[in-house]
């Protein structure tokens, strides 16, 4: 079995009826059906937005998390720090190791950067399969690193598969693929790679996963694919 994290994102920011969303996957029993995870993104969620969807979706029984995918280090700082109040359970994403590890000593937060170089938003990854690799194992080799968030779909010019593979290879944590997940063969393929789990959130607010038109029956089939 391979996680699913529900993005309540849509290219790279979080949606503004996120709230809304939240409160759909409640009534619908979603955690009972298998969705123990959530997400959202820095950007499009300021510091009190951030609280509200977290205690929403800690209110429905779900873990949190979120993604860092601003681009300068000012505010990647700011956005750990927000992290921190909002009590999410996790943080992904981000590029400044040192001072997200910082920032996040002494606290419960799980934190997965993204290793490789990342460049833009949308976030892209670059760089060979060795080097990202090297990177994955060099950041969990970190007391403060727990796993890595991976863009292997982000990738333009290698083998997502193949980078998965050897992210999960080398690191000595958990490996989630973030970013450009819209199929039953993608989530199969990263389950075969050895990912820890997987985000999707545009795909389904794009209505392109099956299970009907609308997102708690998309988030449905999303959970039959990954239990399979």
């Amino acid at each position: 079995m391979i996680e699913f994290i529900f993005m309540l994102t849509h290219h790279d920011r979080t949606i503004p009826d996120a709230p809304a969303v939240l409160a759909s996957l409640r009534d619908a029993g979603l955690y009972d059906a298998g969705l123990r995870y959530v997400g959202f993104k820095d950007v499009g969620a300021d510091p009190q937005r951030q609280r509200e969807l977290a205690g929403l979706a800690h209110h429905a029984g779900f873990e949190v998390m979120l993604e860092v995918v601003s681009t300068s280090a000012e505010a990647e700082a700011a956005s750990v720090r927000a992290a921190v109040g909002a009590g999410v359970d996790w943080v992904l994403g981000g590029t400044q190791v040192d001072s997200g590890e910082r920032l996040l000593t002494g606290s419960a937060v799980r934190y997965c950067p993204f290793p490789g170089r990342v460049v833009d938003h949308p976030s892209i990854l670059e760089g060979s399969i060795e080097e990202i690799a090297a990177d994955a194992k060099d950041m969990t080799a970190r007391p403060g690193v727990y796993g890595v968030d991976l863009l292997a779909y982000r990738h333009r010019a290698v083998d997502p598969i193949e980078l998965t593979r050897a992210v999960v290879a080398a690191s000595a944590g958990p490996v989630i693929a973030a970013g450009s997940v819209v199929g039953a063969d993608q989530i199969r393929g990263l389950a075969g790679a050895g990912a820890w789990g997987f985000t999707i959130g545009s795909a389904i607010f794009e209505g392109l996963l099956p299970g009907g038109p609308d997102v708690v029956g998309q988030v449905r089939a999303v959970l039959d694919v990954s239990a399979a």
